[in-house]
């Protein structure tokens, strides 16, 4: 089982952005909605592109290089040219700590 990381303090990520960190070798996109924190691959599964550098819509994140759009707390297409949704980690807050894991091999 993969080990929980810190990847920000509370506070550090304002609200309608993000910051990519790495987890577990994994680059990830640590989203503040409202606080209220998500985090996916951060990666465009169009192109490969880093998906941090797009543009917060409400609750999608829209790719800077072709404009896919992408389901922030699902991880879900939500507008082509993109087809194939994100890779989705778990979050949680401890002791104002934001903490995330890469869970896919466990």
């Amino acid at each position: 089982m993969s080990d929980w990381e810190e990847v920000a303090k509370v506070g550090e990520i304002e609200p309608g952005t993000c910051k990519a960190v790495d987890v577990d070798g994994t680059q990830v996109a640590v989203f503040n909605l409202d606080d209220q924190y998500y985090a996916i691959e951060d990666v465009c599964t169009h192109d490969g592109s880093e998906i941090s550098c797009g543009i917060i819509l409400g609750e999608e994140i829209i790719c800077s290089r072709h404009g896919a759009r992408f389901c922030i707390k699902t991880g879900k297409v939500t507008a082509p040219p993109a087809y194939e949704d994100i890779e989705t980690f778990p979050v949680k807050v401890e002791n104002g700590v934001i903490l995330a894991r890469d869970d896919r091999w466990d």
